[in-house]
């Protein structure tokens, strides 16, 4: 009976767990990661310039991992749970586990609460050397947990998402160098319009329930035509500040170039995705184009910082 008992529990954590990682899209770390990642890899090679040089170590790297890793589940939780009844009236989103009951509000409240603390945590790797980390996590927090709430009060939220995320490179270059760079600021920089331009898109689909509920958003406030010509344009200056990051960080060779004509393009095929009159491919455009994205800047600009 023990034994059994003990199979059940493991059965319903291990069911709970996958839920939870499904309801925070643990996959979509993908989009942010490889960002914190790449800037990471910018200020290694940086130390290494230094005399005598600093190398990298494993709770440093370690560190970055878990604070980007508990960040966005954190974030990703707390959004879950202010968002619950707005989830619930609208149809698109009223599957999701909060609404349907497959999660309860203290589950998700106290996964928050955990991962928000594992984020703490994982900023005492860089100690002693580098205090910034901790000193700058519960504001980090609090940005983007404010987030959550800029829909009911501003058509920017897109921005602020935008920022949030911005965040990912420019922390990462602070915990290995901590010192203020214009660098990763720019790499930062190219994050927050991607990530604006991609949410303005994703909330195409939520035009009309958008303004029945009175919350801001560019395509309720604009129209879905004149959204997506913001998100290009948003998505233009992303790639103009990836094309000016090697004036600033001079490491970048010409595998870094190729890798940004590549984006470009896909770029450009995620807006041939979605047009005013057909939004059924906007996950398409969101989920895989977006992954590719940062996945490939990571892969060529890691690339050519080895080479």
């Amino acid at each position: 009976m023990l034994a059994m008992g003990a199979a059940c529990w493991f059965t319903d954590a291990a069911r709970r767990i996958r839920h939870i990682l499904e309801m925070i899209r643990f996959s979509h770390t993908l989009f942010a990661l490889p960002f914190a990642l790449l800037s990471a890899a910018m200020a290694w090679r940086a130390n290494l310039r230094e005399d005598p040089p600093v190398l990298l170590s494993w709770r440093e790297f370690l560190g970055i991992l878990i604070c980007m890793v508990c960040a966005r589940s954190a974030a990703m939780a707390f959004n879950r749970l202010v968002d619950r009844e707005l989830d619930a009236a609208n149809p698109r989103t009223a599957g999701r586990h909060l609404p349907r009951g497959i999660l309860s509000v203290k589950t998700v409240a106290w996964f928050t609460v955990v991962t928000s603390a594992g984020f703490i945590a994982g900023t005492l790797l860089f100690l002693p050397r580098n205090p910034w980390p901790l000193m700058g996590a519960l504001p980090v927090l609090g940005f983007l947990f404010a987030y959550s709430y800029t829909k009911r009060f501003t058509l920017l939220s897109h921005f602020w998402l935008g920022s949030a995320l911005m965040l990912a490179p420019v922390a990462a270059w602070i915990a290995l160098r901590p010192e203020f760079d214009w660098a990763p600021v720019l790499l930062g920089t190219a994050v927050l319009f991607w990530v604006a331009g991609f949410d303005i898109i994703y909330a195409c689909q939520d035009v009309e329930f958008d303004r029945r509920m009175r919350l801001r958003s560019i395509p309720a406030r604009l129209g879905v035509p004149t959204a997506l010509r913001v998100a290009a344009a948003c998505h233009a200056m992303m790639f103009l500040a990836l094309l000016l990051l090697p004036q600033l960080y001079s490491e970048f060779g010409l595998i870094y170039y190729g890798g940004i004509a590549a984006i470009g393009l896909l770029l450009v095929i995620e807006h041939r995705l979605v047009e005013p009159g057909d939004l059924s491919r906007v996950n398409q455009a969101f989920f895989h184009a977006n992954a590719i994205v940062s996945v490939t800047l990571f892969a060529v600009g890691s690339l050519d910082l080895v080479m």
